[in-house]
């Protein structure tokens, strides 16, 4: 959260913004108000709100190298302005301070917000006690019906927007929750008032009283709800420390009664879908994480248990309607590591990469294995299965079926590529959009932490040379995610059943940069080409929560541990090994997941089993030539943006049949 800081009239110190690194900062109260420079965050802050994705220029540098002079200009609407300083940020800073002093003439926010290029249609009333409030968390999924009393903000797809264009919304639903706000809409009430949230409602509502009604969450993760009850409603809000929860739930009270948008920063946003489809709400973003992080609870005796160290949490949900009370959580998962090259099993039998969200997805396999057996099995469970008939051949999944990926950091390779601290600056566009750093294909590192970008030539890995000790490379999780969004997460044997499935949603606990993590998902391979049927380059909705998690220093444990619904308990992998301690082959290994697709093929009609002859698990993977075909387009589409070729493990792997 930012809260916007200019001269400030109450005789108290008052919170200042929770900083990129998590601390909450006290700032003393200035005597009188004066056109001084405003902290750096802020001037940038809010020109960005009212203009996203400005862009500022370098003009010149002069004076000594000791004591350099930096002139940066912005062109904001047709008009430039300069700043000087010392630095190019300060430079930078001073600009923004211009542009935005040119609009204090305006008497009033909503000529301001016209002033600068947007539009806000007359009979709007945002202020409206009759506003109709959606019942569903998930109408971020809906298209909006356009009605006449809209408002118009066009997305130019850059994370900036423009005045025109058919991005329309009912005003009914403006002046709903924070959750609810697709968008930032102009505001008849000023926002830059220099207060934070809860000093400007106390202002509008005088004598609030903020009642405390939670804490939990791992220790170097506290999480404080707060609420508060503002004419007949009450608003929730949740932070690391309770001053913060409160000034979330004023900030939720004062975006939904009086429209009061305080944290706009363009690369903190969720991102939107393309089309008309809007953001994921923040509000389904922050259920599907604390779903998540409490079914960990529960597992771990209250994070008490040995097996809940952890550096990374991941963890997949399951929403089949409009209401998060109807969501499921799929599976629950830890881990950092990849298996050492020499434990490599040519029977399938060893977990090959234990990094959270991997096994989380291996868990949803599972899953989904155990919903065709349902579907299989008799007439009466055929009703609780997920998947139905398709009119193609196979199943697919219900209509409002839909599975959210929760991760409690940016996923290791392209999406984690950047510096958290100098995101901000980041915003007004990378100056190194196309560095080579950016959007390569990379190699997660055999028992160790991190990643390597791919070698320029094709890498082919072979048998003999891992067990003779050159190290095993796996891609990175920012390439599995990405081919997930073109391939599905069904993966290839269960495509021989069932039409592809995909993330209609990623959220990330920390880390969380829109324009790195789109970029890194699905954005660098937008231009892939010859997809067969029902294959797409997917685009899930994009989301940070609202209460990020600390980064947690020191060294990762070398277990990673499982559970999917239906499981008694956790299951702990050494991650070394990929087996468990005893040695034993985990429930999510290829063995174990072949040996479910030959019952369940077992059991189709013959129409469909004739099409498929099971025989080596590697052969029969290759039987899905749709998906290898998609596979194809996938691969080409990196070499074809200069990132890398895939690195695919030794073939020998699957050179395995399930008599052995």
């Amino acid at each position: 959260m930012q809260l916007s800081n200019g001269g400030g009239s109450s005789s108290r110190k008052r919170p200042l913004e929770e900083g990129n690194n998590g601390h909450s900062k006290f700032r003393p109260k200035k005597r009188k108000k004066t056109p001084g420079p405003v902290l750096p965050k802020n001037a940038l802050m809010q020109l960005n709100e009212i203009k996203p994705g400005l862009q500022y220029k370098l003009l010149s540098q002069t004076g000594p190298v000791h004591a350099p002079m930096f002139v940066m200009a912005v062109e904001v609407n047709g008009q430039v302005f300069e700043g000087s300083g010392p630095t190019k940020k300060k430079a930078k800073l001073h600009a923004a301070e211009k542009a935005l002093r040119s609009f204090v003439q305006f008497p009033n926010a909503s000529e301001a917000h016209l002033a600068m290029g947007r539009t806000l249609s007359v009979n709007t009333d945002f202020t409206s006690d009759q506003a109709d409030f959606p019942d569903t968390l998930f109408n971020g999924f809906e298209t909006p019906v356009p009605s006449d009393a809209s408002f118009y903000l066009g997305s130019n797809g850059d994370g900036s927007f423009s005045s025109s264009g058919d991005y329309s919304l009912p005003s009914s639903a403006v002046a709903s929750s924070l959750s609810q706000s697709p968008l930032p809409a102009p505001s008849p009430y000023p926002s830059a008032s220099g207060k934070n949230p809860v000093m400007i409602l106390n202002e509008l509502r005088p004598g609030l009283k903020y009642e405390f009604l939670s804490e939990s969450g791992e220790s170097h993760a506290k999480n404080f709800v707060m609420a508060v009850a503002v004419d007949g409603q009450t608003f929730e809000g949740s932070g690391r420390n309770k001053k913060l929860a409160k000034a979330r739930a004023a900030q939720s009270a004062l975006a939904s009664l009086f429209n009061m948008q305080l944290d706009q920063t363009p690369s903190r946003q969720p991102i939107p879908s393309e089309g008309l489809q809007l953001h994921l709400p923040q509000v389904l973003a922050d259920a599907v994480a604390r779903l998540v992080v409490d079914k960990f609870s529960d597992l771990t005796e209250n994070f008490t248990s040995p097996h809940a160290r952890r550096k990374v949490l991941a963890g997949i949900v399951m929403t089949t309607g409009t209401d998060v009370k109807d969501a499921l959580v799929i599976s629950v998962s830890t881990g950092t590591k990849c298996i050492n090259g020499e434990y490599m099993s040519d029977r399938g039998l060893a977990l090959n990469d234990c990094h959270a969200e991997i096994i989380s997805r291996r868990c949803l396999l599972k899953f989904l294995y155990t919903q065709l057996e349902l579907y299989l099995s008799n007439k009466e469970d055929q009703q609780k299965s997920i998947f139905i008939k398709s009119e193609r051949g196979g199943f697919k999944l219900k209509e409002n079926v839909q599975f959210h990926l929760y991760i409690s950091t940016s996923p290791c390779g392209d999406a984690r590529i950047f510096s958290p601290h100098e995101a901000a600056q980041e915003d007004q566009g990378d100056r190194h959009p196309n560095r080579k750093a950016r959007g390569q294909l990379r190699t997660k590192i055999e028992s160790g932490e991190g990643t390597i970008p791919v070698r320029s030539t094709t890498t082919i890995q072979t048998w003999d040379g891992v067990l003779q000790g050159e190290r095993l490379l796996t891609m990175s999780c920012s390439d599995k995610i990405a081919r997930w969004n073109v391939l599905g997460i069904q993966g290839a044997l269960l495509s021989l059943f069932v039409e592809p499935i995909y993330f209609s949603s990623i959220i990330l606990g920390s880390l969380y940069h829109g324009d790195h993590l789109s970029r890194a998902v699905y954005q660098r391979i937008a231009e892939i080409e010859d997809l067969p049927p029902l294959y797409t380059l997917n685009r899930p909705l994009l989301s940070g929560i609202s209460n990020a998690e600390a980064r947690q220093p020191g060294k990762a444990p070398n277990f990673s541990v499982n559970w999917t619904v239906g499981d008694t308990g956790l299951e702990v992998i050494n991650a070394t090994t990929g087996k468990d301690e005893m040695g034993r082959a985990s429930r999510l290994c290829k063995h174990a997941f072949y040996s479910r697709w030959m019952r369940i093929h077992a059991k189709l009609s013959s129409s469909l089993r004739s099409k498929i002859k099971p025989n080596l698990y590697h052969e029969t993977k290759q039987g899905a030539t749709e998906y290898q075909t998609a596979k194809e387009c996938l691969f080409k589409a990196f070499l074809k943006a200069g990132l890398g070729a895939w690195v695919e493990k030794p073939i020998e792997q699957d050179q395995f049949s399930l008599t052995v």
